[in-house]
């Protein structure tokens, strides 16, 4: 879970922004986007396939 303790001095906006940064870099919103449907095996299988095949096509132009 992320937490902040804002200081004396901090505004809001500052701490939302670190809440935000902490949040990307624990990788909490990309797993609640993931997690957001229930996905049959079947859609699982092709999430996948699509992923593997846009490395693959990503890796041949290096």
């Amino acid at each position: 879970m992320a937490q902040i303790v804002l200081s004396r001095d901090e505004g809001i906006d500052s701490a939302l922004y670190r809440f935000k940064r902490k949040v990307v870099v624990a990788g909490i919103f990309s797993d609640m986007r993931k997690n957001r449907h229930f996905e049959t095996p079947i859609e699982k299988r092709k999430r996948k396939l699509l992923a593997r095949q846009k490395r693959r096509r990503h890796q041949k132009f290096r």
